[in-house]
């Protein structure tokens, strides 16, 4: 694999501010992480262990190596991967109401123009689509991959719901997870929307005649000229409401594993399945 191999790796889930908690963990000198997500132990295995060493050897001597791959969590033969490469690695898992989670990553979906305006036929219907969307939060069932094989204290498992209040406690919990002081000298807590939906964004039309051009315009999209120029065609995105019949179905989706994550974490979360309806 490397020399010098990960000693903590963020599994997911999707759609749970796990980006959020990747640029936290950057923010300290004494952290590397690649870039993009590797989904090296799901998607990308083929590839071979000296490509996923190579993509740490610009870490410094003495950094805390990891990286961040919301794949992890929902693929069946990522727990097994994960140990026989990185056995002693430390886990997080970051979860997000499963409800809101489903929804958010189908409005990801849709913006990207993967989807139909119609959520019903992709959240309570059947298909690959359907089980990515639904199935991926199914959070006790893909706990439980990891448990077999792990030992407990090498998973820390966060909430979303307390990132919204504490941030800067959940942070604190995951750098001692990892073998880091609570908190980083000079970091600050981050703004928890690291991608908000309700951004305004190219509309997908033109984003797909501009795509043969992504790579020319890569090094240049963080100049100020890149940003107003996207912001003269960027356009907020009218997302399909999630209705609240839909609503009703994947709470009773959900319920069992909602009941059982409660046990196995000592917390309830029947609040995941009585909330409001999410708004787009």
């Amino acid at each position: 694999m490397t020399d010098r191999q990960p000693a903590f790796v963020i599994v997911g889930a999707t759609k749970s501010a796990t980006t959020w908690l990747q640029r936290s963990l950057q923010q300290d000198s004494k952290v590397f992480m690649p870039g993009p997500e590797t989904h090296y132990f799901s998607r990308q295995f083929e590839r071979g262990p000296a490509w996923y060493g190579a993509l740490f050897e610009p870490a410094l001597p003495g950094q805390v190596l990891g990286e961040k791959s919301n794949s992890y969590l929902d693929h069946p033969q990522a727990p097994e991967r994960l140990r026989a490469a990185l056995p002693e690695a430390r886990l997080i898992v970051q979860l997000r109401n499963p409800i809101e989670r489903a929804y958010s990553d189908y409005c990801m979906l849709f913006r990207r123009g993967e989807v139909g305006a119609d959520p019903e036929r992709y959240l309570g219907g059947e298909g690959p689509l359907t089980e990515r969307l639904c199935e991926g939060g199914l959070y006790f069932r893909h706990i439980s991959r990891f448990l077999e094989i792990f030992p407990r204290e090498q998973l820390c498992v966060t909430l979303y719901d307390d990132l919204r209040t504490e941030p800067a406690k959940v942070l604190g919990q995951v750098r001692a997870h990892i073998g880091l002081e609570t908190a980083g000298a000079g970091e600050e807590v981050l703004a928890l929307r690291v991608k908000d939906k309700t951004s305004p964004h190219v509309p997908l039309l033109a984003r797909r005649l501009l795509a043969p051009f992504k790579g020319l315009v890569q090094p240049v999209r963080d100049t100020a000229w890149f940003r107003a120029t996207r912001a003269l065609i960027a356009r907020p995105v009218r997302y399909p409401e999630l209705t609240q019949t839909i609503r009703a179905r994947l709470r009773a989706y959900y319920q069992e594993d909602v009941r059982a994550l409660s046990d196995l974490l000592g917390r309830d979360l029947g609040f995941w399945l009585t909330q409001g309806t999410v708004r787009p």
